[in-house]
């Protein structure tokens, strides 16, 4: 099998994306690239369902909660930018503040984390 480049890349974080996901049904926190290679990997599948950029950077950035990840790992992802192929081209989506608390989940009281 010849890959290119790219499609090395879109393999890697596929794979990276399939052991993030089977670590969380195990209950253990991810770090920081198998966060990167989840959220990653749900803009390129998104985008190869022709799914928009703007629905992308939106439902993003609620693939990986902060509950989900090690200590320290969400203060370091302040953007994921993924260059995704979409029916119409290729094109860069930017998820902007992707790791955050779930919906409707109460602050963490001061000092704890």
């Amino acid at each position: 099998m010849n890959l290119t480049p790219r499609e090395k890349d879109k393999l890697l974080i596929s794979v990276a994306a399939m052991v993030a996901r089977r670590r969380l049904e195990r209950g253990v926190k991810l770090n920081y690239p198998e966060a990167i290679a989840l959220i990653s990997d749900f803009v390129l599948e998104g985008a190869r369902d022709g799914h928009s950029v703007e629905d992308l950077m939106s439902r993003g950035a609620r693939v990986v909660f902060l509950d989900q990840v090690m200590e320290g790992v969400a203060e370091m992802i302040h953007d994921v930018q993924v260059e995704a192929t979409f029916p119409d081209g290729t094109k860069l989506v930017t998820v902007h503040n992707p790791i955050g608390p779930r919906l409707g989940a109460q602050p963490a009281p001061q000092g704890e984390r």
